[in-house]
């Protein structure tokens, strides 16, 4: 019903008048806005360096010793509470990056550690010295995650030097760019999904019949698992796989008490990019987040100590966890 009291054509100009108004208005707050001082955002104990950083390519499997600007792992203000007192833990890519900094983490918080990694056996040495250094026991396991038959011994020998197996983290990965799709071998294709997937069932079908209730499985996913990287196709594919599996396994080993929950990360300074990405992109590396700096190991590793505790997370299980420095919200 209309009010012959109303002049609608009136009305439609005055509130096009007010849009036109407050228009102009946020044209003139757009033109006057810096957008901020351009640094990137330090929230941490300890202030994290951003790029731009050394244009650095590293030879595969990329060796932690070698990178020019050393990842901070070691993580001097993160205080060890117990919350892992006594259990053992199995890690795999734990000679360097985020599997150096939970080893350490995990050791603080009470674990012995036995670290699996390929064949970077110097850093491996150095994540050795430092568990040991927080005063727990470390083995160290050399071999292909690939292999189903290295996953059941890893296993085994974790479980004859410490007597159990409590927390499984599942970090060891293979990545490789591609620049065209149609350019993505066969070779390169097998080798990511053989790492990432094969490695990732096959350690937790050798973990679990060791596993009593109140242990954990964490797994390292990927910001590429749940937003998709047009250069990195076959590594976002098992990354999003990781999640799914993630979810699946953590529903079948409930009646077993046992949990399952994984961390997605965002870009990490570890050698991981180095050994995959050309010099002049490493030098920009995490520059694209809202933080405009890429995380450093030490800032990752607490999330797998929370997802391990049983103090922490008994009742968290399924889960995927983001840390990616911020959304930017288009």
């Amino acid at each position: 019903m209309t009010s012959p009291d109303r002049d609608f054509t009136a009305e439609g100009e005055r509130t096009a008048e007010k849009a036109r108004e407050i228009q102009a208005r946020v044209d003139r707050e757009d033109k006057s806005f810096a957008g901020g001082d351009g640094k990137a955002m330090q929230a941490g104990a300890r202030e994290y360096p951003a790029p731009p950083f050394p244009a650095q390519h590293l030879k595969k499997p990329g060796l932690q010793a070698d990178l020019e600007l050393q990842p901070m792992w070691d993580a001097p203000h993160y205080k060890g509470s117990d919350k892992l007192k006594g259990l053992a833990a199995l890690i795999t890519g734990a000679d360097s990056g985020i599997g150096r900094a939970v080893a350490v983490l995990f050791a603080r918080e009470g674990a012995d550690v036995a670290v699996a990694y390929l064949d970077e056996h110097e850093d491996a040495e150095v994540t050795k010295a430092a568990v040991e250094k927080e005063g727990r026991r470390c083995i160290l396991l050399p071999g292909d995650v690939a292999d189903a038959a290295y996953c059941k011994g890893a296993v085994e020998q974790t479980v004859k030097a410490f007597g159990r197996l409590d927390v499984l983290v599942n970090n060891a990965a293979f990545q490789e760019h591609t620049v065209e799709f149609e350019k993505l071998s066969q070779e390169q294709f097998d080798l990511t999904l053989k790492t990432n997937l094969y490695g990732y069932f096959h350690m937790a079908q050798a973990a679990v019949p060791h596993m009593k209730p109140k242990s954990a499985i964490v797994m390292c996913g990927s910001v590429t698992g749940l937003l998709g990287n047009k250069h990195l196709l076959d590594y976002s594919m098992t990354k999003g796989g990781i999640h799914a599996f993630t979810r699946s396994l953590a529903t079948h080993l409930v009646d077993k008490g046992i949990r399952v929950n994984a961390v997605a990360p965002g870009p990490v300074w570890t050698p991981l990019n180095p050994a995959d990405s050309p010099a002049d992109k490493v030098s920009q590396f995490g520059s694209d987040t809202p933080m405009k700096r890429p995380a450093q190991p030490e800032e990752i590793a607490p999330a797998f100590v929370f997802l391990a505790a049983p103090s922490c997370s008994s009742y968290i299980t399924g889960e995927v966890l983001p840390i990616i420095g911020g959304y930017s919200g288009g």
